[in-house]
């Protein structure tokens, strides 16, 4: 086919070492392939790459991956494989080697493949588990209020690669045939036996009779009989659904059903839908009420301590000056505050709210992102304590000098939906600089200790009897 046209190639190597460029053949039988040529052709599907992303900080930053070649100049790859690598698609660009022997392919395939690494040793877990909107999609998929109709389940069904051509039954025959996600799920299910718990299992002592939350997930002989799917028993956590497939079964099933969550999961969202929207982000009238009350309290506890430093009735706290025990009483009672604030607003909450619904799944977010957004920020901080004074004695010029109240040292009262204060947004942006300094610092300084420690450690390995020496 030539250089231009795909697949084709690029070069032919003679025997005495001569290249030649095949953009530069004029017709194809000028060119008559001589025994010990080489040809370089192009890359195509299932050909053996490795794929690689720096900084390459431990063995999963290089795996060998299969090709499937598509239009255009980037490179794709499946979301699942992203947490190893450290990368998302905002920019990060990637290295690929094409492995040129049948002993470097042989090597790439068997030490390196992505399904082969998928459990750790450094920390006998999975590197890798279902992520973003798969993994909210089979936490919805298997929660028991999913229903799912004969169109839409026959099309899933389609999406099942080793579908045996069995229908399963229905779970409800009358008015109309229904079947559960749970049924669904089975489908691509490793005949695997697992008993464990999820997000949804009550925490503390309250009871779970009859298993009245769906919070206790088991699966018998690959039949999913109760419980929820979500990050506990999906992701990449030790004695889920993929470290036990991967142990018991062997690599390529527990990639197959990585594979399959994926493709047959999205399909149903796909019907269904999930989004989210400003109406996630606002809290309901008596929850707002209740959170400006609790941080108007504290508020009020503050000058009550100012007050008592001022008189000196402050009770020093053991081996702290007045300040010093004044601050640690002040940080004790705003971050409490932003902490019942956000229960607040958490306990108004359910799945019904879609920030929420993710938190469950374990998809993205958590709790305090819940309660920065609908309750308060809450304070900011610079080297570990409230912001310091950058004027004479005073945070900013818009403060009275000497001002230890919350406001003129970094406590956001506001939420990110209601929009912060113009001193508010500043002092959020100190304590935001400083995280990005302190990660830039960070980076160079365990950069260098780890190059050091390799180095040192270079030698240690494990040896052909399976001994570390």
């Amino acid at each position: 086919a030539g250089p231009a046209e795909h697949p084709g190639a690029k070069f032919v190597i003679k025997s005495d070492g001569s290249r030649l460029d095949l953009r530069y053949v004029r017709h194809k039988h000028e060119l008559r392939l001589d025994e010990g040529w080489t040809v370089e052709r192009h890359l195509c599907d299932d050909d053996v790459i490795v794929f690689n992303r720096q900084p390459s900080l431990h063995k999963m930053s290089i795996m060998c991956h299969r090709v499937k070649v598509l239009y255009w100049s980037t490179f794709r790859l499946n979301l699942a494989v992203t947490a190893p690598y450290n990368a998302d698609f905002d920019g990060d660009e990637m290295n690929l080697h094409v492995p040129q022997t049948y002993t470097a392919r042989a090597e790439a395939e068997q030490l390196m493949l992505v399904s082969r690494l998928i459990v750790s040793p450094q920390s006998n877990k999975p590197v890798m588990g279902i992520v973003q909107d798969s993994l909210i999609a089979v936490q919805r998929l298997t929660k028991r209020s999913t229903f799912i109709e004969k169109d839409v389940f026959f099309n899933t069904l389609m999406w099942v690669k080793k579908w045996n051509g069995k229908i399963p039954a229905p779970a409800i025959v009358k008015p109309k045939a229904l079947w559960t996600g749970k049924q669904v799920f089975s489908m691509i299910c490793p005949k695997i036996n697992l008993r464990s718990k999820n997000n949804a299992f009550p925490k503390g002592n309250v009871p779970s009779t009859l298993n009245l939350y769906d919070g206790e997930v088991l699966i018998l002989d690959g039949q999913l009989v109760m419980g929820i799917i979500d990050k506990k028993t999906v992701g990449s956590s030790a004695a889920g659904i993929i470290h036990t497939t991967w142990i018991s079964q062997g690599n390529e099933q527990a990639r197959d059903f990585m594979d399959a969550v994926q493709v047959v999961v999205n399909c149903w969202i796909l019907h269904v839908s999930f989004s989210i929207g400003i109406a996630d982000a606002v809290g309901d009238v008596k929850t707002l009420e209740e959170v400006g009350r609790k941080i108007d309290e504290a508020k009020e506890r503050v000058k009550d301590l100012v007050q008592k430093g001022q008189d000196s009735e402050l009770k020093t706290q053991p081996g702290r000056t007045m300040i010093e025990s004044f601050e640690s009483m002040v940080n004790t009672v705003l971050n409490d505050a932003r902490q019942k604030a956000g229960k607040t607003v958490q306990d108004a909450l359910d799945e019904t709210n879609n920030v929420k619904a993710m938190v469950m799944a374990g998809s993205k977010g958590n709790d305090i992102n819940i309660s920065q957004i609908i309750a308060c920020v809450g304070q900011q901080n610079v080297e570990g304590k409230r912001i310091p004074y950058g004027f004479r004695r005073r945070t900013l010029p818009h403060f009275r000098k000497d001002d230890l109240g919350p406001e003129s040292r970094g406590f956001v009262a506001n939420s990110y939906l209601r929009g912060l204060s113009a001193q508010e947004f500043y002092f959020h942006a100190m304590g935001g600089r400083e995280g990005l300094i302190d990660t830039a610092v960070k980076t160079s300084t365990t950069g260098y200790l780890q190059r050091r420690l390799v180095k040192a450690m270079e030698s240690v390995m494990v040896q052909y009897d399976l001994t570390v020496r």
